[in-house]
């Protein structure tokens, strides 16, 4: 990778990733956006143009000014809006992605796309779910992400574009705010925390969610993209893992740091309703097997980096 493109560069995994590939790759690493403009650090580090998913025309401008050869489509409404908004979900999700597809066979561009743990139903085995198994999810959330699976994987045995994925689980962040996803309550908590506040729980006590530290999500992006082809049995997309925990656990991991913490529950029915679908725990064996997959954080190491961030963060 040289020359990047970043839609949706002002999201949640847009915005650090696109910092991410500022420090390893020396070329253009474009932050691509929509309505909100990136933080001050993203637009002056960097080239920045406005792209809209929608707008194929507006993509193929920017990837031809910039010599763009991979793609980071990042473009989609996350889980629990998704359910509030399931056309435009749909409309973002998956014709933001043909549009992306379309220009990168044009340009042949290499596109990385994320799926997710929603990809899975309520019929897939929950825990140590296989790479390759039934995916029957009942969110039209997790509806875009099957069909973004196999749209990618089309365009790569029917063009020969290079398409690459990973299904993220739940993602833990101290930079970017909560926006609407069912696994938001893991990074809620530790606001609450060290804000001094009573977290109020929107999913049951013994819910348990495979999660992953940003960090370690940044990794799997840049990773998968810069493995060697040659040993991909599989492309969209990969299960990736690195824990997998309940709200008390979480809760207990940081009552260790900061006693004073209390939480309650109060169950949202939607959210709910949407983990308890998900997976309890992935088997990610194939991505450690196919291009070395190794995570680094887990629940301890990652609840003392958030918590020293986050005290930084909140004065």
């Amino acid at each position: 990778m040289k020359n990047i493109l970043v839609i949706g560069s002002a999201g949640q995994i847009g915005s650090e990733l696109t910092m991410k590939l500022r420090e390893i790759y020396s070329g253009n690493i474009v932050a691509g956006y929509r309505s909100t403009k990136p933080e001050k650090e993203l637009l002056e580090s960097g080239p920045s143009e406005m792209v809209d998913a929608l707008d194929a025309k507006r993509i193929a401008e920017v990837v031809a000014k910039y010599k763009i050869d991979t793609i980071y489509n990042l473009a989609a409404l996350l889980s629990a809006v998704a359910e509030k908004k399931p056309l435009m979900s749909w409309n973002v999700g998956l014709n933001g992605l043909i549009n992306t597809l379309e220009v990168a066979r044009e340009y042949k561009c290499a596109v990385f796309t994320p799926s997710s743990i929603g990809a899975f139903g309520p019929s897939t085995p929950h825990d140590n779910t296989p790479q390759d198994t039934i995916q029957r999810p009942t969110s039209m959330y997790g509806i875009t992400k099957v069909a973004g699976e196999l749209l990618s994987d089309y365009y790569f045995y029917k063009y020969g574009l290079d398409t690459r994925s990973v299904r993220y689980p739940g993602i833990i962040s101290y930079t970017t705010l909560p926006g609407g996803g069912t696994t938001d309550y893991a990074v809620e908590i530790y606001y609450a925390a060290i804000k001094g506040e009573e977290f109020v729980c929107p999913l049951a006590k013994g819910t348990y969610l495979d999660m992953m530290y940003m960090p370690d999500a940044l990794k799997a992006a840049i990773d998968i993209m810069e493995a060697d082809p040659s040993r991909l049995v599989h492309r969209n997309s990969f299960n990736v893992a690195s824990m997998s925990f309940a709200p008390e656990h979480v809760y207990e991991a940081i009552k260790k740091e900061i006693p004073s913490l209390t939480m309650r529950y109060k169950v949202d029915p939607v959210r709910q309703g949407i983990a308890d679908s998900w997976p309890n725990k992935m088997d990610d064996s194939c991505a450690r097997e196919e291009w070395d997959w190794n995570p680094e954080y887990d629940l301890t190491s990652m609840t003392k980096d958030m918590l020293k961030n986050l005290r930084k963060k909140i004065k």
